[in-house]
């Protein structure tokens, strides 16, 4: 594999992941609290679920979402040719 074809492809998956990721971060950010209202009517431990999902719930979605994106990005980076060494 040529070195412009190991950058293209390193490119592409590093964008794709950066896309699903951003995704993830619109959906936790805004989504689930636009339907904030309709969402307590369901309650989670007591709670009603709009409150958790903005209390909680999406701080552990970005905490979690962070550790799974650098676990593929190095996961990219290494199938690529381009991880660090450790």
């Amino acid at each position: 594999m040529s070195d412009d074809s190991k950058r293209a492809e390193h490119w592409r998956r590093t964008k794709s992941l950066m896309f699903v990721t951003l995704t993830i971060w619109f959906i936790f950010s805004f989504v689930i609290h636009w339907f904030a209202d309709a969402l307590n009517s369901i309650t989670f431990a007591g709670w009603p679920l709009g409150f958790y999902m903005a209390a909680q719930g999406s701080e552990i979605v970005f905490v979690v979402t962070l550790f799974w994106f650098a676990r593929a990005q190095h996961k990219i980076d290494s199938e690529c040719g381009f991880a660090e060494e450790e």
